[in-house]
């Protein structure tokens, strides 16, 4: 097992992520952040089948209620949020019952929200069941909900105790939820770490086999930058960069989630689409290389992720819901850019031109965008 410690800010406490396989079986990791002898285990229609009896298993005499959601992003709503508050009122759970969130990226973000509202906050712990969850969604304390007019524009930032990220879960699995969460963990070596991107480029298929070893180390490494970057910046206020950098493709990709409602593309597929107009838009502007953008389209097709927007985007949706984007500041929407693999940036000054050069390429049967 390896622990990585979140140090989010000299206002909050630090918390653990405990990264491994076999979590699931030992009691030793969950109880310990189980502390009022009552929790409220979330989960959804998928996921409680396969491991909700195995953590009910593990907190032994402590009463354990239950919701279970719809599985899909389209149900990251607040009425489902409401569900679960509903659930802590009708069975009386004070302030001290722990909320326990398991599955992926959605149940985490509608349990992290409903836990930071009841009673102004109960106890959170994450227990991620995807890849995508475990290296980017549960940790870092960002929780919320969707709106009709845009991804995530209700919610908090709420750390949770601790977060357990079992290893074994990957392999319940299906192998496009899998290349989905790559999306995720190729992110932090575009935006932080040259070398971790090369190591990706080399152990592709490994992770694709889900081999334990790579999956150990590719989920390590990814929540090492994830906390190196919320210690530096919690809540996303640094103006130049900072937490935002985390969202590099994210513009993008959530104008597409959500003028698709959230059905067309799971998350991950929608960022790595968003990475690659990213990248377009870069090189547009002279920052970013051909050869670096080749690189980065080639770890997206080994990855099997998709490379174009679906059909049903155009240019004015793209440009209608990158406008709700949270990175925005004084009415100018903020994009984050690559000034080469490794280094990202915060950009408002970008090219208007470029931009509309590359969702033009991205939406006219370019199946790369032109790149």
């Amino acid at each position: 097992m390896q622990t990585i410690t979140i140090k989010p800010g000299v206002q909050t406490r630090a918390y653990p992520v405990f990264i491994g396989a076999g979590l699931l079986r030992d009691a030793q990791v969950l109880q310990p952040f189980v502390d009022g002898g009552t929790a409220m285990l979330v989960s959804n229609e998928t996921v409680a089948p396969l491991f909700a009896d195995k953590v009910r298993g593990l907190l032994g005499g402590c009463r354990v209620y239950t919701v279970n959601l719809p599985d899909g992003e389209e149900h990251k709503t607040l009425d489902n949020m409401a569900r679960i508050i509903d659930a802590l009122a009708e069975n009386r759970c004070g302030r001290d019952t722990t909320v326990i969130a398991l599955g992926g990226g959605v149940v985490g973000d509608v349990a992290g929200f409903a836990a930071a509202c009841y009673q102004r906050g109960a106890g959170l712990v994450q227990i991620p069941t995807t890849l995508l969850a475990q290296v980017d969604a549960a940790v870092g304390g960002k929780t919320g909900v969707n709106h009709a007019a845009g991804k995530n524009l209700i919610g908090a930032f709420y750390q949770p105790r601790c977060v357990i990220a079992d290893t074994d879960t990957l392999h319940s699995l299906d192998q496009r939820e899998l290349r989905a969460g790559l999306a995720e963990v190729i992110k932090y070596g575009l935006i932080r770490d040259a070398g971790f991107f090369a190591w990706l480029e080399e152990n592709m298929e490994k992770l694709l086999r889900r081999e334990s070893d790579a999956l150990a180390r590719a989920i390590e490494q990814s929540c090492r930058h994830k906390a190196a970057v919320v210690a530096a910046d919690e809540k996303e206020n640094t103006a130049d960069g900072g937490r935002a950098l985390l969202n590099l493709g994210h513009t993008f990709a959530h104008a597409m989630e959500a003028a698709l409602d959230y059905r067309a593309l799971l998350h991950g597929e929608a960022v790595a689409v968003g990475t690659l107009m990213a990248a377009d838009l870069s090189r547009r502007m002279g920052w970013l290389g051909g050869g670096d953008v080749a690189r980065i389209e080639k770890i997206m097709g080994e990855a099997g992720l998709p490379a174009s927007p679906p059909a049903a985007m155009t240019v004015e949706k793209f440009l209608r819901f990158m406008q709700m984007d949270k990175k925005s500041r004084g009415g100018k929407m903020r994009l984050v850019l690559l000034k080469e693999i490794g280094r990202a940036q915060v950009a408002a000054d970008y090219d208007a031109g470029g931009l509309h050069a590359t969702l033009r390429a991205f939406t006219s049967g370019g199946r790369r965008g032109g790149v």
